[in-house]
Parts: structure tokens; C-alpha cells; sequence
């Protein structure tokens, strides 16, 4: 007869442990689990998500650069992953000079605050204003919304057909312009720098349209602007179909299709045989008209966040919705992208120590 077996026994406490073993395992999975499904949820969601975008502009309300960042505000978030909201904040003071200094020092790189400022601010480093808190290199482009090279009209019953009649004449015509600091006083006196036609600019005008207005009652007999606001705005389009004024000269590097047979002033230095230290000067100048409208970014902004922003830029300019309300509010269109404005940029900021001080010079420093 075979012996009974002794049952086995199982230690005091061993289920309980067994227990408290599956339970903390099953914790551990769960938690595991949790934190995998929270991790793939947050790769997921895109980073502009529930966010706010603050576009800063340099201008008051109502002015172009606001009209085109309000445009830019209304239309760009569709094209940005996570579709943010975008405001615009109006920063104006010391020409534009208040809301660069923001976004460069104080407006985090964080992909959430953007700007519309001057491009002329450049000019401001190179001479070495104290006001400026700012490196211009530094900033990341975004893009800009459209070009707007300056255009120089005389009026047509002045004795000046062109250049070359200022070039040779005893007495200087008369340009106005509202002061000392912006392209309609500039351009005149780099065509005296390059190429030796003389100009009186009578500055101290409230206004662009005061001085226009100087021009029809004959006080003055020509003006520099942009050429979005010659071919956009009034007086100049009834002027222009009534042969009141003619363009002389314009800044841009190719030929515009608006003024046949106008020369470009790159044109006038070939014919004229510019230095070379002119012709940096020009292009210092004149580049302002390549990016007339830039958009901007503070420095160091994440490579995600810039490659984002960038092509965000670039799918509103082919937006219909956006074309069509800057075609309704008459708002040119140029775009060029974020890395064709970061290398203009390097460009005009690399200039000899000799175009410097004629910069200087020239701007009264």
C-alpha cells in the first residue's frame, strides 16, 4: 500500500504576495500604457494648437502696414498646423524703431509673436544710431508680402525731360519731401552721389500728400516715393492719364513693364561709370524697395518653427480668399520667401567702412 503524500503547503502570506505582485504589475502596465498613449497624443497635436499668434506692426491703425497685416492675420493661421489665432497689436513710434527694438529683445523666440516693420530700419544700424537695440542679420525672415522699388517724377511742362537735362542744367530742380530721414530725400541726393544730377530738396512738408500737393501748385517740381503708392494711389493716376508728371528714373534691378523706356538708376551708373563704392552705396539704398514690406521674427526661433511659419507665409500668397481682399483694398503683391529676404539682408549689411561713412553722410550723421 503506497504511503500517503503529504499535501503541499503553501508558506504563510504566499497568495497575498502573489496577489500584491499581479496588482503591482498590472499598475505598472497600466501606467506604462497611459504615459505611451500620452506621449503619442502629445506628438499628435500640433504645437500651434489652442495658441495666440501676436503679429507686431510698427504703425498705427489704418495704415498700410496695418491694412496688409490685417490681411496677413485673417488668412494665414488656415495655412499653420493647428489653425492658431492670430491678433494684430499696433506698435508705432520712432519710425518703426519701437516695435524692432520689441521683437528683438524682449518678445520671446517661442514662434508665437511675429512683425511687420520697415525695411529702411537697416539703415539705422549701419549708421550706428544709439536708438537702435537691434541687429538686423539676426532677426528671422519670414518673407515679404511685395516689392516696391522708388520711382523719381518730374512734372511734364518742367524743363527737365531727364536725367541727363538735371545732370546739365544751371539750375537745380526742386524735390520735396516731408524730411531728412526717409527715400524721398534719399533718392535725390544718391543721384547726386552717383551719377551728378543735381537736386534742391525742400524738405519740412507735413505729409506725402502735402507735398503732392506743393507739386500741382508748382511750389516744387518733383517727388521720390514708392512705386506701390504711384501706381495704386491718387493724384497719381489721374495725373498720369492727364501727362501731368512723367517718371524719370526708377530703383528696381530689372525693368518694370510700367515705365517703358525709363531707366533704372543701376542703368544710369552703367552710363555714367559709377565707382564701385557708389554703386555699393545704391545698392545699401535701394535694396529697402526688394523688401518693401518684410515680415519678421525674433532671433533664434526653433528650425520647426521657422520652416512652419515660412511655408505658412508662402500658402497665404496663393490663398484665393487672400488674393482676393488685397485685390479689393488695392494692396500690391510681390511675395519673395524667407530665405530670399535672410540673404538680402546679409548683403546690404556687409558693407566697407568707406560706403558706411558716405552712408553716413548722406543721411546727416
Amino acid at each position: 500500500m503506497m504511503p500517503k503524500s503529504n499535501p503541499i503547503v503553501a508558506p504563510k502570506g504566499f497568495k497575498s504576495r502573489r496577489l500584491k505582485a499581479r496588482l503591482m504589475a498590472t499598475l505598472a502596465a497600466m501606467f506604462l500604457f497611459g504615459a505611451g498613449t500620452s506621449t503619442i497624443s502629445h506628438a499628435q497635436t500640433p504645437y500651434y494648437q489652442g495658441k495666440t499668434i501676436t503679429l507686431v506692426v510698427g504703425t498705427v491703425a489704418g495704415d498700410l502696414y496695418d491694412l496688409y497685416a490685417r490681411a496677413f492675420a485673417q488668412h494665414m493661421p488656415k495655412h499653420i498646423p493647428g489653425s492658431p489665432n492670430m491678433i494684430v497689436q499696433n506698435m508705432p513710434g520712432a519710425g518703426h524703431m519701437i516695435a524692432a527694438n520689441y521683437l528683438y529683445s524682449v518678445a520671446k523666440p517661442d514662434g508665437l509673436t511675429m512683425g511687420a516693420t520697415l525695411p529702411t530700419l537697416y539703415f539705422e544700424q549701419l549708421i550706428g544710431r544709439a536708438e537702435v537695440k537691434f541687429d538686423f542679420t539676426k532677426f528671422t525672415w519670414l518673407g515679404n508680402a511685395t516689392k516696391s522699388p522708388q520711382v523719381l517724377y518730374m512734372r511734364t511742362d518742367a524743363p527737365y525731360k531727364s536725367i541727363e537735362d538735371i545732370r546739365i542744367a544751371k539750375e537745380a530742380p526742386k524735390c520735396g519731401t516731408t524730411g531728412t530721414s526717409n527715400m524721398g530725400y534719399f533718392v535725390p541726393k544718391l543721384l547726386e552721389e552717383t551719377v551728378g544730377a543735381k537736386f534742391n530738396v525742400i524738405a519740412g512738408y507735413p505729409g506725402g500728400s502735402e507735398v503732392d500737393l506743393a507739386v500741382e501748385k508748382g511750389e516744387v517740381q518733383c517727388r521720390s516715393l514708392s512705386s506701390e503708392a504711384f501706381f495704386s494711389r491718387e493724384p497719381f493716376s489721374t495725373w498720369r492719364k492727364n501727362n501731368f508728371v512723367r517718371v524719370l528714373m526708377h530703383g528696381a534691378k530689372n525693368s518694370d513693364e510700367r515705365l517703358p523706356g525709363v531707366p533704372s538708376i543701376y542703368e544710369l551708373m552703367d552710363k555714367y561709370k559709377t565707382a564701385e563704392s557708389g554703386r555699393r552705396l545704391a545698392t545699401a539704398l535701394m535694396a529697402a524697395g526688394e523688401f518693401h514690406r518684410p515680415y519678421l521674427a525674433p532671433p533664434n526661433l526653433r528650425p520647426e518653427h521657422v520652416k512652419t511659419l515660412r511655408e505658412a507665409f508662402l500658402k497665404t500668397a496663393k490663398d484665393p480668399a487672400f488674393l482676393e481682399e488685397t485685390k479689393r483694398k488695392k494692396l500690391d503683391l510681390d511675395f519673395s520667401s524667407g530665405e530670399e529676404v535672410e540673404t538680402l539682408v546679409t548683403e546690404v549689411m556687409s558693407q566697407p567702412a568707406d560706403v558706411v561713412e558716405r552712408l553716413k553722410k548722406l543721411m546727416g550723421r
